[in-house]
C-alpha cells in the first residue's frame, strides 16, 4: 500500500489534534483539593453544684416519698415506721395521723398517685442552726394526679367527695436535719402547702 505525504501529514494533524485536545482537558478539569475538617471542640459540661445536687436528690426523693404513701394507704400490713424513711417533723406528723384512722376506720386505697409536674422553687444549703430549723432545704412545686386513685370503706364502697380534683398543686418542703452527717441520703419531706395554681395536665 503507497501512502502519500498528504495522508501522512493529515493523519499527524488529527494525531496532535487529539492529544491537544487531551492535554486541553486535562487543563480544564479542576484538581481535587484535600481539606481538612476544623475539628470541633465539645463544650465542657459544668460540673454540678451542691445546689444542683440538691434539687436532684430531693425531686428523686419525692418520687419515693409518694410510692411509700400509697402502699401504706393500699395495704394496712405495711408497717406505718417506714414514713421514717421519707417524712420528718410535721409531715411526718400529719400522715401517721391520718393512715392511723384511715385504717382504724377500715379504709384502703386503690390505685396509685403520680406526679404529673415538678418544678423546683428554691435551693437553700444553710445549715447554721439545726436545731432552730436552719438545715438545708429544698421548696418543690408538684402537681400531683389522683385521677386513678380511690378510697373505699370496710364494703367496698367509695368515701372519696365527687368534687375531688383529679390533679392539683401542692409546694413540698424537703429537708435534710442531718446534712453534717448524710448530705445526701438524708433528705425527707418536712411540710407541704397546697397551691392556688392552674391544675396541670394529668400524667400519662
Amino acid at each position: 500500500m503507497t501512502t502519500t505525504r498528504g495522508t501522512r501529514v493529515m493523519a499527524t494533524a488529527v494525531v496532535l489534534l487529539v492529544v491537544l485536545a487531551a492535554c486541553s482537558e486535562d487543563k480544564a478539569a479542576p484538581s481535587a483539593s484535600l481539606s481538612t475538617p476544623t475539628p470541633t471542640t465539645a463544650a465542657t459540661p459544668r460540673p454540678p453544684t451542691d445546689s444542683d445536687v440538691a434539687a436532684t436528690t430531693a425531686t428523686e426523693l419525692l418520687v419515693t416519698y409518694f410510692a411509700t404513701v400509697d402502699q401504706l394507704n393500699q395495704d394496712p400490713s405495711t408497717p406505718i415506721r417506714n414514713l421514717k424513711k421519707v417524712a420528718t417533723s410535721v409531715q411526718l406528723t400529719a400522715l401517721q395521723r391520718s393512715i392511723s384512722n384511715r385504717r382504724r376506720d377500715g379504709e384502703h386505697q386503690t390505685g396509685s398517685t403520680k406526679i404529673a409536674d415538678s418544678e423546683v422553687q428554691t435551693v437553700s444549703l444553710d445549715n447554721s442552726d439545726p436545731k432552730a430549723g436552719k438545715v438545708p432545704t429544698v421548696f418543690i412545686d408538684v402537681c400531683w394526679d389522683v385521677s386513678n386513685v380511690d378510697v373505699v370503706d370496710k364494703d367496698g364502697k367509695s368515701v372519696v367527695a365527687a368534687t375531688r380534683p383529679d390533679t392539683g398543686w401542692t409546694r413540698y418542703t424537703v429537708a435534710n436535719y442531718e446534712w453534717s452527717k448524710d448530705p445526701d441520703g438524708a433528705w425527707r419531706v418536712a411540710g407541704g402547702e397546697d397551691l392556688e395554681k392552674s391544675p396541670c395536665t394529668p400524667a400519662a
